[in-house]
């Protein structure tokens, strides 16, 4: 019976995966085994040289160094001594076969696929004991794990860690959106209508000022910059009101201070009734971006 059932090689910095066992399962444990292991290989920077995630039938363990990690997924009962055994003896084997020039130019996943062989022959030696590594090997693997024990890692912590590190991104290996927003509600909408409509006006007056003013002289510059920094908020507002981006009430709060500023300089060629509609609409549109959230993430989004 195969005690280690999948073995992979990626690259330490981005993830990108180099080579792999072509074994394949069904089993619904296995496969959701692999998707954390994708999972895993893009947050590696964030973890120690070796560790081992644990459930109750499979464990994910990797051995990183030299800027390539090598992981496998076997059975919770086989030893996590001989799993880091192999792990090592296939590493040697990976650094051997490749200069580490050639590991850093790679730019498409499974570059050194060929070594798919080389990783099925070394997973077949340690999935029977016979063939395994010598015992002296063992013993020394035991000693360095009491000295420097394997960090473990839970399931939560790997996804918490990919969040923070990829700001709600997709994984690297997938291409599935990974933030979604709620739906846009009929408030949003006016509101995103009144900002194209007071950009547009913005634009308008801007473009007018810059035809009349820099034919005479170029003391309407400031006026012209003016229009022109409202007219490109109101449109940062739209985007950010139907796109989802990291600070968001930064953002929002740089372009409403753009915007009024902006007004406040312009009185004189506006009076107070259409600042004060430049500056609601930009309120209005502030709030409903802050106030729209971001949809719930369903369980294997971005898996």
């Amino acid at each position: 019976m195969s005690m280690i059932l999948f073995a992979c090689v990626v690259r330490i910095r981005d993830g990108l995966p180099l080579s792999a066992s072509s074994d394949f399962h069904l089993d619904p444990q296995f496969l959701e085994c692999r998707k954390r292991l994708k999972i895993l290989s893009s947050v590696l920077t964030q973890y120690p040289e070796r560790g081992t995630a644990r459930e109750r039938d499979l464990s994910i363990h990797f051995h990183t160094s030299g800027g390539v990690a090598c992981a496998c997924i076997a059975l919770s009962s086989y030893p996590a001594v001989m799993a880091f055994c192999f792990l090592e003896e296939l590493h040697s084997k990976f650094a051997a076969s490749y200069h580490a020039t050639s590991v850093s130019l790679a730019s498409r996943p499974y570059a050194f696929l060929e070594f798919d062989s080389v990783i099925q022959k070394t997973q077949n030696q340690f999935n029977h004991t016979n063939c395994a590594q010598p015992k002296i090997d063992v013993a020394k693997m035991q000693e360095d794990f009491r000295l420097r024990p394997p960090a473990l890692v839970s399931w939560e912590d790997m996804e918490l860690v990919n969040r923070m590190v990829n700001g709600w991104a997709e994984v690297h290996l997938e291409t599935a959106p990974a933030c979604r927003m709620q739906p846009v509600s009929p408030l949003g909408i006016l509101s995103l209508v009144l900002n194209i409509m007071c950009g547009a006006l913005n634009l308008i007056r801007g473009v007018h000022l810059a035809e009349y003013s820099l034919q005479e002289d170029h003391q309407g510059i400031g006026n012209i910059v003016a229009f022109l920094l409202p007219f490109m908020s109101c449109f940062g507002l739209c985007y950010l009101y139907l796109f989802y981006t990291s600070a968001r009430k930064v953002k929002v709060s740089v372009l409403f201070a753009t915007l009024c500023l902006c007004n406040v300089y312009l009185y004189g060629l506006r009076n107070h009734w259409q600042i004060l509609f430049h500056v609601a609409v930009a309120s209005f549109s502030s709030h409903q971006i802050l106030t729209r959230q971001v949809a719930e993430k369903p369980p294997d989004l971005g898996v």
